[in-house]
């Protein structure tokens, strides 16, 4: 079973998304009830909805990029560990997943702002989960992830 910790530093949020913490906890129980997989172990993450200020002054203090994006994924553990941890242990703490509102708002329209978040949130959890997306194979198989995980979720 997946829990999300949802950690919202930014008010503006709230304009564009009632109680950002409730709609995506209905996200993630709908994904716990359509994968079996995530039934029989107890993952956690957690994702903080900031602004474009917080986002840019991580990306340069961990990522050494001193640019604001949509997104940033810090996994706890490397892939090969997650398989691992996945095999032995029933609590996994995956890493923190942040998503910039502005970016968000830039990439559509204020109704579609729940589809644009749901997407992201589920990026960074793949992210999470050893993910990446730098060679086309990769970027394939996480592109088709992304859209099975989406569609599970509405």
């Amino acid at each position: 079973m997946i829990k999300i910790n949802v950690l919202v530093d930014n008010k503006k949020w709230i304009k564009f998304i009632k109680n950002p913490s409730s709609h995506l906890k209905k996200k993630v129980e709908k994904l716990n009830k359509a994968n079996k997989f995530f039934k029989k172990k107890k993952i956690e993450f957690t994702l903080l909805l900031t602004g474009e200020k917080k986002l840019k002054y991580l990306n340069k203090k961990f990522r050494k990029k001193n640019k604001s994006t949509d997104i940033l994924s810090f996994p706890a553990e490397s892939k090969s560990n997650i398989l691992n941890l996945l095999k032995t242990k029933n609590l996994i703490y995956l890493g923190d997943v942040i998503i910039n509102l502005k970016k968000l708002k830039f990439r559509n329209q204020k109704e579609h702002i729940k589809d644009e978040l749901d997407k992201l949130w589920i990026h960074g959890f793949l992210h999470l989960l050893g993910y990446r997306h730098k060679i086309d194979k990769d970027y394939l198989s996480m592109k088709k992830q992304e859209s099975k995980f989406f569609k599970m979720i509405n």
